[in-house]
């Protein structure tokens, strides 16, 4: 991916430019992965910015964001505790049982904020008995 380009559209998503986002990522799913490298980045408004990318597209284009669970799923692995709870969050918000095995492995986090996260993510994806 274009290194100029995810540096233009981080920095956009800074500045507040949601909207223009999504736009984007509705018209050109090779952007996607680009979620990932917006929930690693260290600023907030970026990081709370691809919460709500997210929130939009799988109303949407949800198709993209299911296959890219394992993608998402790696952040449950990232050494920031902050990093692992986003990325359980975004699971939880796209709400696919692919989801669910990354789920329970993150479960016993080191983590208890990242645990409440990932437990709560696993109630609202399994389906009730």
């Amino acid at each position: 991916m274009d290194n100029e380009l995810k540096a233009m559209v981080l920095d956009y998503m800074e500045k507040g430019f949601l909207e223009n986002i999504i736009d984007m990522f509705r018209h050109d799913e090779s952007l996607f992965p680009m979620i990932i490298d917006m929930m690693k980045d260290k600023r907030v408004r970026v990081r709370l910015g691809a919460t709500a990318l997210v929130e939009e597209l799988i109303k949407l284009k949800p198709e993209p964001l299911i296959r890219m669970i394992p993608d998402i799923a790696e952040l449950l692995k990232d050494e920031n505790p902050t990093v692992r709870g986003d990325g359980a969050n975004l699971l939880d918000i796209i709400k696919h049982q692919d989801a669910l095995p990354f789920l329970l492995i993150a479960g016993n986090d080191a983590d208890s904020n990242v645990r409440e996260i990932v437990k709560d993510a696993i109630q609202n994806i399994q389906p009730l008995p």
